[in-house]
């Protein structure tokens, strides 16, 4: 790749093709958890805090009504820092000179003004559209007076709260580096290889840990050995409305194929199965060009989450309040030489594998220089995805509507989407792993109900 088709793809700032591609899409900017007394008490006192997305800086709050507020971050009077404004209930009040404003980032007061003055309802700070969708805080930051896009019918934004969680963590490297470990159908054979299986009752919440669908001549295997004994997947992928539908398959004997479906959904997103029950939709949003936060939605089509163990489960490798990893290059991703040699493929742990693609994609450097690598067969997901990106920048360039989920007249032909994991019949895996989603939705009570909904809409 030439040097400067990887600034292209990479920068994500005001005015750049693809910082202008992404601010088309909503995005995450922060968990509800992050307002949540109980894991922030100042939060108890004044809910609002900093947020920067896209290279932007911008503060997100949320007033006594319940209304969120996301403006620009700097008074719109002289430019100083609201992320240190007074919270007063009703609004937030810059501490220079004691101009105030509302959610909609009216102003409402210019205190030092002569007496009678109407200064006040001629300002107003740049806001912008806030949803909120599975314990996640969304914005949009399109242009000024320019419609958003309907939030898509994902399965993770449209499961009610008792069988969805989210969670976040800071990864200090470019997003598109990140979002193509996601993407990647081959790595999971070995960046997350485990030399021994654990026990499948202790599996909830723990990617890889648990079984694949199906069984093999009775006995269930563990998604890990799977991985581990079946290195050469084949991999596919056919183009949808929403991105990428991913397929690889290992060849387990002559009679059963293992299938896991992925997709990437365009631009910075990805879905795949945690388990026979749940899936992962994990977003990849700049920060700027050297950061990003992955925001995780986890979706249950069985039973309710257990919020407080995956909480648990997460918490124990992040920092709060802003959710910086305890692993990375300071202290080499927990690197031990013993796990590697005998425990791990990686060697760095064996409870979180987040820190495996954690690594992955720091390891590469703030922005991974793609002039010096050299794509195989099994890139040709990390490729179909890159040209999608070229196109939707020109696109977006040349006036037009921004692809997938952030076209409107998509809307409606776009959910889901279905993943699967598990052991399916060689010859008939296509038809089995597509009777196997559908079963699964039909068992999911909530899932069920949208159906019945919809369909009650539409007649």
């Amino acid at each position: 790749m030439k040097a400067e088709l990887n600034q292209r793809l990479t920068q994500v700032g005001p005015g750049t093709p693809g910082g202008e591609l992404l601010r088309r899409y909503w995005q995450p900017v922060a968990l509800l958890d992050e307002f949540d007394p109980a894991l922030d008490p100042r939060m108890a006192k004044r809910p609002l805090k900093a947020v920067r997305v896209l290279g932007q800086n911008f503060i997100l709050f949320r007033d006594d009504n319940g209304q969120w507020g996301l403006l620009d971050r700097d008074c719109p009077h002289r430019g100083a820092d609201l992320a240190f404004a007074r919270h007063e209930g009703d609004g937030v009040r810059c501490p220079f000179h004691g101009w105030k404003f509302d959610a909609s980032g009216q102003c409402l007061e210019t205190p030092a003004e002569p007496k009678g003055s109407t200064l006040c309802t001629r300002i107003k700070q740049r806001s912008y559209p806030v949803q909120v969708r599975a314990g996640v805080v969304f914005g949009w930051f399109g242009p000024e007076g320019q419609t958003p896009p309907p939030m898509p019918k994902l399965d993770a934004f449209e499961a009610p709260a008792s069988h969805s969680f989210a969670f976040k963590g800071l990864w200090h490297c470019n997003w598109l580096q990140s979002l193509e470990v996601g993407i990647d159908p081959a790595h999971t054979s070995y960046l997350h290889r485990f030399f021994a299986d654990g026990s499948l009752e202790d599996s909830y919440g723990k990617q890889f840990r648990g079984a694949s669908a199906g069984d093999v001549d009775g006995e269930r295997w563990p998604m890990t050995r799977v991985m581990r004994e079946f290195g050469q997947p084949e991999i596919s992928y056919v183009q949808q409305p929403h991105g990428l539908r991913l397929t690889a398959l290992r060849h387990v004997s002559d009679t059963l194929t293992h299938v896991r479906v992925t997709h990437a959904v365009f631009p910075q997103t990805f879905v795949i199965p945690l388990s026979e029950t749940m899936t992962i939709t994990q977003m990849h949003v700049p920060v700027d060009d050297t950061h990003n936060y992955w925001f995780a939605f986890f979706t249950s089509f069985a039973d309710p989450v257990d919020k407080t163990a995956m909480r648990n489960q997460r918490l124990a490798g992040v920092t709060l309040p802003n959710y910086i990893p305890k692993m990375g290059r300071h202290n080499d991703w927990g690197f031990d030489i013993d796990e590697q040699q005998s425990r791990t493929y990686l060697g760095m742990g064996e409870e979180d594998i987040n820190v495996h693609d954690q690594w992955a994609c720091e390891g590469m450097g703030a922005i991974q220089d793609r002039t010096r690598e050299h794509l195989g067969t099994t890139d040709k997901v990390i490729m179909a995805h890159r040209r999608l990106l070229q196109e939707a920048m020109e696109t977006v360039a040349q006036g037009g509507t921004a692809p997938g989920i952030a076209n409107p007249e998509l809307h409606d032909q776009i959910s889901g989407p279905d993943t699967v994991d598990g052991m399916a019949p060689a010859g008939q895996w296509d038809s089995w792993w597509q009777r196997a989603v559908q079963e699964r939705r039909e068992a999911a009570s909530w899932s069920a109900q949208d159906s019945q909904r919809a369909e009650g809409e539409t007649a």
